[in-house]
């Protein structure tokens, strides 16, 4: 049942305050009991309280999944957030994540806002030590496929990415924290950042002090729901998880005429074709068959008459790397190949990169191998997966080049997804698609495990 603005307020004001009962639940491998006169935070007690928050996290990410906001302009989806923050009575500061890179955003195709989204919240005892929870909030700009009563009113823009849940995963996150502040050996830092898909959203939150405020958080984790891995499953792995990407635009300038007579031009297609070609020499022919790497073009624009060879052609693509070595070596071979292609056939060639690449994302190897162990429990074959690294981007990797981070994919895939009569759905289908559905019941478990992990990590810190 859909409720109104003044009821969830209610729903969330009694969440907060209520008493749990005894329970008793079974998921793989755990007992699942609650007595509030234990103040031990097992992930057993933790997904009881997750249980709770269920219904009202379920429902937040329905109302944000109708209404999905593009890179820098998630004002509707902040003032969500802040709703939902202001009624569990948690302190949190907003305008977060200016966008300094509006221009080159526009510049290569990216419709974007003035930013200002972020917002950045605590709970605890507001002093050391300090661990970081992040969560992204932003849409795509695609068209929705999927009939839901939550389907998306904006027509084009759809959060095909998963970022509702994220959002979602976190404020239920922030209402079990709340409830067990007195418990809390520190500060959980919890972060809502605008501008992953593209924006280095990241990036700006981590140049305004997200970071360095007091006090310094000493690591952070996330997750991503993810498809590839079964319904209740987590994955993840040492070192390089996601890689560093760029995009690149490539024009190539030559002399235009009339195409009945080609001798008397400098033709930027033939010579735009050729840097197509070469560049796929990079990757197939220049990199250890070992290593991973990509260079993909993915737009040729060039002319617009069936008589006339153009002044020039433009060449659009990304390029992909498990490293930050391996990212600047692409680079400096496209600038390469591309000048020397263009220039073997009489033409000029420009490029223009990413307003801000992105690093690798990377699990640091010691909190990896801690966190596997303290989320184990959480996953319903009792164990983290060691997965294969991926060439996706991802801007949690700006936090984790300046602290110890992990990064975690929280598994949704199934087959057959009935979250009301009448409706059912596969959740397989790969991110960044029109037909991409969040199973919902991932939420309880990345409540759950982000409050499990924050808690683990205090206790930790604060041992002698």
């Amino acid at each position: 049942m859909r409720r109104d603005a003044t009821t969830m307020r209610k729903v969330l004001t009694l969440v907060l305050v209520a008493t749990a009962t005894t329970a008793d639940e079974t998921i793989p491998g755990v007992r699942l009991t609650r007595d509030d006169t234990d103040t031990t935070h097992t992930f057993a007690d933790l997904w009881h309280d997750a249980g709770e928050q269920q219904d009202w996290v379920v429902e937040t990410r329905r109302e944000l999944h109708r209404t999905p906001e593009l890179l820098f302009d998630e004002k509707q989806t902040a003032a969500k957030i802040a709703q939902v923050l202001t009624a569990l009575q948690v302190n949190f500061t907003t305008g977060w994540a200016k966008n300094t890179k509006r221009a080159e955003l526009a510049a290569k195709g990216f419709v974007s806002g003035e930013g200002g989204t972020g917002i950045v919240a605590q709970i605890g005892s507001g002093k050391e030590p300090c661990v970081l929870l992040r969560a992204d909030i932003d849409g795509l700009p695609i068209h929705e496929n999927v009939d839901s009563p939550w389907k998306s009113t904006e027509d084009g823009r759809m959060h095909a990415c998963g970022h509702d849940g994220h959002t979602a995963m976190l404020l239920g996150a922030a209402a079990v924290l709340k409830r067990r502040e007195a418990e809390i050996k520190g500060t959980i830092r919890l972060i809502w950042q605008p501008a992953e898909e593209g924006g280095a959203g990241g990036k700006r939150m981590v140049e305004e002090g997200v970071l360095s405020m007091e006090p310094k958080p000493q690591a952070a984790f996330g997750f991503h729901q993810w498809p590839f891995l079964p319904l209740g499953s987590i994955g993840g792995r040492p070192g390089p998880m996601l890689a560093a990407t760029e995009l690149f635009d490539i024009v190539v300038s030559g002399v235009g005429g009339h195409a009945a007579m080609p001798h008397h031009v400098k033709d930027p297609i033939v010579a735009a074709a050729h840097v197509v070609t070469a560049l796929q020499a990079i990757a197939a022919r220049e990199t250890d068959p070992l290593s991973s790497a990509v260079v993909s073009v993915t737009m040729f624009h060039a002319g617009d008459a069936y008589n006339v060879i153009p002044q020039g052609a433009r060449i659009g693509g990304t390029l992909r790397s498990l490293s930050t070595e391996g990212l600047q070596s692409l680079r400096d071979r496209v600038d390469a190949v591309v000048h020397a292609t263009a220039l073997a056939h009489r033409c000029n060639a420009s490029i223009a990169w990413s307003a801000d690449a992105y690093p690798p994302t990377m699990n640091d190897p010691e909190l990896w191998k801690w966190a596997t162990e303290i989320a184990a429990p959480a996953s319903t074959e009792n164990e983290v997966r060691v997965i294969d690294p991926t060439m996706g981007g991802e801007d949690f990797a700006f936090y984790a080049q300046e602290i110890p981070s992990v990064f975690l994919a929280l598994g949704q895939g199934a087959k057959s997804f009935a979250p009301e009569p009448g409706l059912e759905f596969d959740t397989t289908v790969t991110v960044h698609n029109g037909r991409f559905v969040l199973h919902e019941d991932l939420l309880r478990r990345g409540v759950a495990l982000h409050a499990h992990l924050a808690l683990s990590y205090l206790d930790r810190a604060a041992s002698p």
